[in-house]
This record gives C-alpha cells, structure tokens and sequence, in this order.
C-alpha cells in the first residue's frame, strides 16, 4: 500500500476515519535517552504521516491535535502511537510537523541527487546513508573519494538544482514487475505489501523509494559537500549538507566566526593560526604551573616532616591541585604506613581524594569518606583509596580528618595537630 504522505509529499492537513486502536508500549527517545511508554496504537484508513523506512526517519505531527509520539508500518499499514485513546471508526484530522517534514524530503532528494552523480561519473555505490539531525552521511562503496572528485560532484548536482529539474513518484502496482528491475535500489523489505514505488529526478536518475520527496531540485536550493572521512572496511562517507540545514549552519558558522574575531583578537582567514598560537601559550603556562606545584608539594611534605611535635597524620587539601600533585605529595612522604588523606578541586564542583596508610585504615575508612564526599573510588594495591569527590566542602573534608585522626588515636598512638590546609 502506498500512503497519502507519498502520492503528495507537501500535504500538511489531511482527514481520514480510524480502523483500529488499542492499548500498547513502545521505546521513545527522549534527550538523547530511551523511554518505555505507554500508550495507544492508531492505524487509520489513510495517513499523510510518514512511517520510518528507506532510510528516513519518521513524521511528527497531531491527530485530532493529540501528539504522535512514533510511527512505523507493519505490512500494508502505517501504526501511530498516541498516549490517548481514539476509538475505532472516528473521524480524524491529521496534522503534520511541516519544518521536520520538509528537512526530511530535502535531505532524502538531495541524497538521491548525490548518489545518482557520483555513481554515474565514478561508478561508486552508495551502500547505505545516514539522515541524522544534523549533517548527512552517505557511504560510499569506495576508499577514497578525492577532493577533486568533491568539487566535480558539488558542482554538478548545484547545477541540477539551478536547471529546476522535476521530482516525481511513479507507483507500480505488482512488486514482480520486470520494469522494476532497470532502477536502481536495495531491494524491497520481506514483508512488503502492495504496489511498489519509483522516485524519477528528470534526466537523472529513477530509483525504488519509499520516503517523502521534493517535486523539483530548485526546492533543495543548495547542496555543500563538506568533505569526507573514513567509514567502515573500504568505504568512504561523504557529509553532507542541504537547503534549510545549509542556511543554518552557514549562519551558526559566521556567528561564531564573529565571536573567536573578538576572543583571538583577529579576522577569520587567521584565526587557525591565532587559536593554535593560543594554545601553544596555554600549554607552555600549564607547563611552568605544574613545575611550580610539584615544587610546592615537595616543600609541603618536607615542612611536614621537620614540624615538631611530629603529626601522626598527613592531611592537605589544595583547590588548584591535580592528579600530579597528589603524585608528588605521596612519593615524598614515601612512608606507606603514615595515615594520609589528600584532598584536590572545588569545594562545590568536586575533585580527587586520596586516603592512605595501614591497610585496615584503608579498608575501614576509605568507602566511609568517599560516601562523605559523595563520590566513587576504590582502594589502589592496598595501602591506597583513590577516588573522584561531587563536593569537598569545608565540613565534609573536617568529618572526613575527624574519623581518620579518631581511628589513629583508637589505636592509641598519636595526638591530634592543627591542619595544613590551602583555600
């Protein structure tokens, strides 16, 4: 069966009567994470909301102004999944989500557009192709696709564009028809039903397509092939950028162009030369920082040591600490046995913490200050517990000295000494 939505794409509002509905679940992604729902699948008499296939994603839109969250055909139906109920035999009123709809029929004509020239100038397939939400991918069933080969094929399908070259679906009503085999295409899905349809750019190409399209190559009004990049064993993905997500992007380019012209103080046509200036700067400050507070950590354990009386335990926390830091307190301490707890980061934002000493003191207290710390860690070879710190307030990192120093002295062999501790 062919639907309403692919004997004319560029219907937005359709009326037609439900043939079934009931009770179902199904997996939604939402902010980027799967979602079990409930709800209700509607098949109707007719729909100009698209199904997945070939490729596409499916529509979005409203029946009788309720939300279609998912769209998918079984067989010669089209199944759209609701949160409510709309009983069979209801007249219905169906709506489309235009701007999604419209990316998607762009998209999909210009892949077809690109597949049909490269193919005919370099005889390369396209093996498969990516719609996604923001740059298309189409592979290639080549290596290596060549810059000059870029530039060849941009030029060309913009100059179909330029000539307004007409788009038009063609159904064929038995799949076995012998005409269906001169187009191109990946074949039909095994549990295709009904007649079969060809997607004809004039001149161009015809191929086996079941997706939403454009009626001529002017409503694209532009393709830029931003280059390519390595996709699986010998293929090439080419990435891809069309009409209204061109416009965007050339935008959202130029927006940020003028915002690093007033960060690296400089035009765009330097800023690559501006920018890798800056992070060399950056790297060789970072460089002398670290130097500095190694240092500062080898003179922050040898005040330790020559402090009289000698503390039984080694407490420091540091806000701009790091991994290195930590590194050089606990080589230069050296002693495996002196209890220690070392503490790096923000106080809101979080760090590293470090407990050290006998290993029934790490055992006992290292789970119990990482949970202080509301962070995870685990004990390192014994003697240590490392772990990442979600807050390393002033009480946390106090409670957590409190139950090392009460451990030490339950032991009975230390006194408590003030704390070392650097804002």
């Amino acid at each position: 069966m062919s639907f309403m939505c692919q004997k004319d794409s560029y219907l937005k509002e359709y009326r037609t009567k439900v043939k079934s509905c009931k009770p179902a679940s199904t997996t939604i992604l939402e902010n980027g994470k799967k979602t079990k729902v409930k709800g209700y699948e509607v098949i109707l008499e007719d729909t100009i909301l698209f199904p997945e296939g070939g490729g596409q994603p499916d529509d979005r839109g409203t029946i009788n102004d309720i939300p279609v969250l998912k769209i998918t055909r079984s067989w010669e139906d089209a199944v759209h999944f609701l949160p409510s109920e709309i009983p069979e035999g209801t007249d219905v009123s169906l709506k489309v989500d235009w701007q999604r709809r419209f990316d998607h029929m762009q998209q999909h004509t210009a892949q077809h557009l690109i597949t049909a020239i490269v193919d005919h100038k370099f005889g390369y397939e396209t093996t498969s192709w990516n719609l996604g939400s923001d740059i298309v991918t189409i592979e290639l069933g080549t290596p290596t696709f060549s810059t000059n080969q870029l530039a060849e094929v941009e030029e060309e399908v913009n100059e179909c564009i330029r000539r307004q070259i007409s788009v038009t679906p063609t159904l064929y009503p038995d799949k076995d028809d012998p005409e269906l085999l001169k187009f191109r295409g990946l074949g039909l899905p095994a549990d295709h039903v009904g007649s079969v349809r060809v997607v004809t750019i004039e001149g161009v190409d015809s191929a086996l397509c079941c997706g939403t399209h454009i009626s001529n190559l002017s409503h694209i009004q532009a393709i830029k092939l931003l280059g390519t990049e390595k996709g699986k064993k010998d293929k090439t993905n080419l990435l891809v950028l069309a009409g209204n997500r061109l416009r965007r992007y050339a935008g959202n380019s130029f927006d940020r162009e003028k915002q690093l012209a007033g960060i690296l103080k400089g035009p765009a046509e330097k800023q690559s030369e501006l920018a890798e200036k800056a992070v060399k700067g950056m790297k060789n400050y970072q460089k002398i920082c670290n130097a500095q507070l190694k240092e500062l950590a080898a003179l922050e354990v040898s005040l330790f040591k020559k402090t009289e009386p000698n503390d039984t335990v080694f407490v420091k926390h540091r806000k701009d600490g790091d991994s290195d830091y930590i590194s050089v307190l606990m080589s230069e301490l050296g002693d495996e046995n002196l209890p220690k707890l070392i503490t790096v980061g923000d106080e809101k934002e979080g760090g590293m913490f470090v407990v050290g000493g006998p290993a029934q003191l790490v055992s006992d207290l290292g789970p119990r200050i990482c949970a202080l710390f509301g962070g995870k860690g685990a004990p390192n070879k014994g003697s240590v517990f490392r772990g990442k710190a979600n807050e390393l307030s002033l009480s946390s990192r106090a409670a957590a000295e409190k139950l090392m120093r009460d451990f030490v002295a339950g032991r009975g062999d230390g006194a408590s000494v003030a704390v070392g501790d650097e804002p």
